[in-house]
């Protein structure tokens, strides 16, 4: 049966709210200073608006098209969310590089069919990128090999 898209309703919604409250958080918390010399509630409130303004784009043209209702993907969400807490975990017991790993099998059960080249690649590479991106060009102090005490 076809109804509003309330999908993207809900979606759009849900920015634009963000998006609201990051940009009231930045107004009344932080200094945002001026154009030549940005406080630290310019980038804030900036991205809040781009939030709403993206809200906007995707809940209006909803407002006017008719969708079927979509199937909700119980074992994804569970899948992503499984996965940021094996992350969440790892990281502070063994380092960024096996938290990384660890939330990429996890969330491998996302996937209807399992790609095990796919997820070997990934496992090795984004690792040595947050490595390169984090160690090397910021230089940040994050471990990432830490073996547990």
């Amino acid at each position: 049966m076809q109804q509003p898209d309330y999908r993207d309703i809900l979606g759009g919604g849900l920015l634009l709210l963000l998006g609201l409250f990051m940009i009231w958080y930045a107004a009344s918390s932080l200094s945002l200073g001026t154009i030549r010399r940005m406080g630290p509630g310019m980038f804030p409130m900036g991205v809040g608006g781009l939030l709403a303004m993206f809200g906007l784009l995707i809940a209006v043209p909803a407002l006017f098209r008719r969708s079927d209702f979509p199937a909700v993907e119980w074992r994804t969400a569970a899948a992503v969310l499984a996965g940021i807490a094996a992350f969440a975990i790892a990281i502070r017991t063994v380092g960024l590089a096996p938290a990384i790993i660890a939330q990429l099998v996890v969330t491998a059960g996302a996937e209807r069919e399992f790609r095990p080249l796919a997820l070997l690649v990934m496992a090795l590479t984004f690792p040595l990128a947050a490595y390169l991106i984090f160690g090397v060009g910021l230089g940040l102090p994050v471990p990432m090999l830490r073996w547990p005490a």
